[in-house]
């Protein structure tokens, strides 16, 4: 939060190129140039717009994504060249400290303060530049408020209590040590923030432009936001209905998609199939094809803009190539590239013991108890040598009709060539987020009232995961043994506990565990779901963890040292820092 607006516009200049903006930003005081010289027509407000989606792609910005949200999970321990990087081995041990470099969060406040500027300056270019519409106007707040919003909610899933504002920061004369808002207030603005602009996004972007629609803020992408975080303030109803009206997005997009002979349909031929294999949902999915979980795979992670994207972040395998996209370069040093075959992190021994013996499995369940068929045990992680190859590598072949499958894998991309999309919300997200939402709402316990009481909803939540299980079995003709059977969950319990295996499968590496665990936690008002997930894991001591994540405290991350010598209002997290604060919760 300690960006001035220099700095801000300096970046603007050097993204698009304006070789003009650096002179006269000698010549003048900075308060002249925003008022007088920057903001004067459209151009310059989409030129700060990109520049909120330049600082997103930030390599520092992606490897918090990851790290905040899957190092500490049940999914990852160490790997190769790990005493290169000590701040991300002491979190993997869990000797996380206000020191530790990765508990930093400046670049996503220089992202928020960037939307906010453009809130405050893009009104007044409405009002001289004629080209500028009003809709134009509103479609630019709506997508940086979005951008904004999604920042913050990285921060209080990370923090809980974050510093929040809605104030550009343009000057060093402001005050900036505002104190932490709870998390639960700041999850409230978030929400109203997004209710007030949802319907001034933009719906669809020029099919010319796909990636525009995945990789810039649409509707879509906010009804995405707006169903998880309901789903955090525990309101399932609303939850629920923007989760429906994605996926009828995504449909209707899809089937226009198809009509137009556009690559997001499906093949035609074989529709009828493929509408059976995933219950309908627009899930990418193409029968007929040499090898069904390659194009599933490279479509989705490789190629992105893929008809079951929402919002991603588009990185280039060619940096400063046609598209002036940059490198994913925090894949290529956290996950792994062609130097290296297992990055800084690796797939968790938990993880991959359940991939090689099918007897206890857990998170891969096996349908048969002999054969391994689901495409996720090869798309995230090679049972070889134990390395991460989701984002890694450029193509994943399997072979369906060996027992049990088998995989082949493309080359590995180098470090600084990666262009592997990181997807924020993707259609089986949201599916599973709806299905979470409807185990919530029903009652417990197995007798035969409540099993019919919860009835319908068991079979809306069973067609959710299923059509995400289904998928992934990689058999071109499915047996009865090969899938989930409903009455196998017949309770609330039951259907909750499939419901978190399939987001961990589905979802594995992409950022989500560590928030599912922390969202558990919250709700039940207990640790445990933190507790059986970290010890699991091989690098961690048992029972230090058993005893470190009593308080709910402990699972969240603490501020940064630098941030709480600036900012003086800043608590310390009390099992991290010195001090204690009542108000934090306690576990039972």
């Amino acid at each position: 939060m300690r960006k001035t607006y220099y700095n801000i516009i300096g970046a603007v200049c050097m993204a698009c190129g304006m070789a003009s903006c650096a002179d006269f930003l000698e010549i003048k005081p900075q308060n002249e140039i925003i008022l007088e010289d920057f903001w004067g027509e459209k151009a310059d407000v989409d030129n700060v717009v990109t520049s909120c989606y330049s600082a997103l792609l930030a390599e520092d910005v992606v490897k918090r994504m990851i790290i905040w949200g899957e190092v500490r999970s049940d999914n990852m321990q160490s790997g190769e060249n790990i005493n290169n990087d000590v701040d991300l081995y002491n979190i993997l041990k869990e000797n996380l400290t206000a020191n530790n470099k990765y508990t930093t969060y400046d670049k996503f406040y220089d992202v928020i303060n960037r939307c906010n500027t453009v809130i405050k300056y893009a009104p007044g270019v409405a009002e001289i530049d004629p080209s500028y519409t009003e809709g134009d106007l509103k479609a630019t707040i709506a997508e940086v408020s979005a951008l904004r919003d999604l920042c913050y909610f990285y921060l209080i899933r990370t923090f809980r209590d974050v510093p929040y504002s809605e104030e550009a920061y343009t000057d060093d004369d402001q005050v900036m040590d505002i104190p932490a808002t709870p998390f639960e207030t700041v999850l409230g603005y978030l929400i109203a923030d997004l209710e007030k602009v949802k319907n001034d996004a933009v719906n669809r972007y020029p099919e010319d432009k796909p990636k525009y629609q995945t990789g810039r803020i649409t509707k879509d992408a906010i009804y995405a936001m707006l169903s998880e975080m309901y789903l955090w303030k525990k309101d399932y109803d609303n939850c629920i209905k923007y989760a429906d009206m994605v996926i009828k997005s995504k449909k209707a997009y899809e089937e226009d998609m198809r009509n137009r002979g556009g690559r997001m349909g499906a093949n035609t031929a074989n529709l009828a199939v493929v509408e059976a294999r995933i219950n309908g949902y627009p899930l990418v999915f193409v029968q007929g094809r040499n090898d069904v979980y390659s194009d599933l795979y490279e479509d989705i992670f490789i190629d992105g803009a893929s008809k079951e994207t929402i919002f991603e972040l588009s990185f280039d395998d060619s940096p400063q190539g046609k598209d002036d996209y940059p490198s994913n370069s925090a894949i290529g040093s956290l996950y792994g590239n062609n130097n290296s075959r297992k990055g800084l992190l690796t797939v968790s021994s938990y993880v991959t013991g359940d991939m090689q013996e099918p007897s206890g499995s857990l998170v891969f369940e096996t349908k048969d108890k002999t054969n391994y068929n689901d495409s996720r045990l090869f798309q995230n992680a090679s049972l070889e040598d134990e390395a991460i190859v989701k984002y890694v590598v450029n193509s994943v072949t399997i072979n369906g009709k060996n027992t049990p499958a088998t995989a082949s894998y493309g080359s590995r991309m180098a470090s600084d060539n990666n262009g592997s999309k990181w997807i924020i919300y993707r259609v089986p997200d949201i599916m599973l987020l709806e299905a979470e939402a409807l185990c919530q709402q029903m009652a417990e316990g197995g007798d035969s009232a409540t099993i019919a009481l919860n009835k319908p909803k068991l079979e809306k939540a069973f067609s959710l995961v299923n059509a995400v299980n289904k998928r992934s079995i990689c058999k071109d003709v499915l047996q009865d043994k090969d899938t989930l059977k409903a009455g196998d969950y017949n309770t609330k319990s039951l259907m909750e506990g499939l419901v978190r295996r399939e987001r961990q499968r589905e979802l594995m590496f992409e950022g989500k565990r560590w928030y599912d665990l922390v969202r558990y936690c919250m709700r039940s008002g207990n640790t445990d779901p933190v507790i059986s997930a970290v010890t699991k894991r091989d690098d961690v001591n048992a029972q230090f963890a058993q005893n470190f994540f009593k308080k709910m405290d402990a699972i969240f991350w603490p501020y940064n040292i630098e941030e709480m010598k600036v900012n003086r209002n800043l608590v310390p997290n009390p099992v991290y820092g010195s001090g204690e604060n009542t108000s934090y919760e306690k576990t039972k």
